[in-house]
């Protein structure tokens, strides 16, 4: 069946108080795994808490004992990716083997302009963001000393040290739907690719089209798992439409959000599963709501043999 974990925004209002208090709930329920954004801001105002990524995964690395966890995703304009992979590895040894590095090119404008990093028009972007999961695959995978000269970034002589404890480093997670530049790097470098916020059909379809990129690669289909990141919230659909005013919970479960009552929530993940999610990460955005976490863990999992 498929696996449930949590996603949380770490730009929005996340303090220590909340995340400890989230990681231990997600532990104790029983969800397979812990997910969080890496962002400065929201898109747009107000500001508000935003605990640093790594610092979050180091505690939650050495603070739980099950949990998988890791970025979804971590813009490679934010740090340079031998630092990256510096990081991502001792936090995957850390935690013996539970990080996945979720990696992106970023699209914020807002906190690049705020922060002083340089977002770039799109190709660029995506060429950087190659140049990044190049640097971090080759650190990952060889003993030997790494030379790498690119347009964006440069090593020599880059070797990491101490070695990964997992042969190969932790896996890497490529976010996003896009057929022409992400699925092509997904197929290339990655071993999840996580769908975002997407119509069933369309997330069908783009999953096949990956098969057929992996193939290109000399992949197998079994080497890449699926996931998918979408907002869930808890409530019948009367409660459900004085939340969303701008749309039906009906018209917002055919955009790919999972709504309704614990039995409804049970039905749209197994539609999920059909479908070829393998692991699902809700966006769980009121970091407050202890009780409907505890809702998701006691009254949704269990009816999925989680």
């Amino acid at each position: 069946m498929i696996e449930v974990a949590i996603m949380v925004e770490g730009q929005n209002g996340l303090n220590w108080e909340r995340w400890q208090r989230i990681a231990r709930a997600v532990e104790d329920l029983g969800f397979v795994g812990l997910y969080r954004s890496d962002h400065y801001t929201n898109a747009n105002p107000p500001d508000m808490d935003s605990l640093e990524l790594w610092v979050s995964l180091t505690w939650l690395a050495s603070h739980t004992q099950r949990i998988e966890f890791g970025p979804l995703v971590s813009p490679v304009s934010f740090r340079h990716p031998t630092m990256t992979a510096r990081m991502a590895a001792a936090v995957d040894d850390l935690s013996n083997g539970r990080l996945t590095l979720g990696l992106g090119a970023g699209w914020q404008e807002r906190e690049h302009t705020h922060y002083g990093w340089d977002l770039l028009p799109v190709g660029p972007r995506f060429a950087r963001f190659q140049e990044g999961l190049e640097i971090v695959t080759r650190l990952f995978n060889s003993a030997e000393p790494v030379y790498f000269h690119g347009d964006y970034y440069n090593v020599q002589e880059g070797v990491l040290l101490p070695r990964p404890q997992r042969p190969g480093g932790p896996p890497l997670l490529i976010g996003g739907n896009g057929p022409l530049r992400t699925l092509p790097l997904t197929a290339r470098y990655a071993r999840e690719w996580n769908a975002v916020y997407m119509p069933r059909a369309e997330f069908v379809e783009r999953n096949a089209l990956l098969d057929e990129m992996l193939a290109e690669n000399g992949r197998s289909p079994s080497s890449m798992r699926r996931s998918l990141m979408t907002r869930v919230e808890i409530g019948d659909d009367a409660a459900l439409g004085r939340k969303f005013t701008q749309a039906t919970p009906a018209e917002l479960r055919q955009r790919g959000l999972v709504l309704g009552t614990p039995a409804a929530i049970v039905e749209q993940l197994g539609s999920w599963h059909e479908a070829g999610v393998q692991r699902i990460m809700l966006q769980w955005l009121d970091l407050d709501d202890m009780a409907g976490l505890e809702t998701l863990g006691t009254q949704v999992l269990p009816q999925l043999g989680a």
